[in-house]
């Protein structure tokens, strides 16, 4: 069985790859507001229904994601994603 069919018929992984598409597009919006040498160290997070958490590649990433972090919830909320909290965390290794 191809794997897009068995993410079809199981309503949890439906759901994850839902979440999933969600965590990409909600990146995609922030990512040209990030500096590229700082964006590389960046990865999208788990979506849920507090919020979304931004993965950051160590702590020096993370200080500058919060210094960033009113322009980039501002950018989400002009591109009509809901008004929820952006979570940033440092990825463990």
């Amino acid at each position: 069985m191809p794997i897009g069919a068995a993410l079809a018929q199981s309503a949890p992984l439906a759901r994850l790859q839902s979440l999933l598409r969600e965590s990409n597009a909600r990146f995609s919006v922030i990512r040209p507001l990030l500096p590229p040498l700082l964006a590389a160290h960046v990865r999208p997070g788990p979506v849920a229904e507090d919020g979304w958490t931004l993965l950051a590649g160590n702590a020096a990433v993370a200080a500058k994601l919060r210094q960033l972090l009113p322009r980039l919830e501002a950018t989400l909320l002009e591109q009509g994603w809901q008004r929820n909290a952006v979570r940033i965390r440092v990825q463990s290794s």
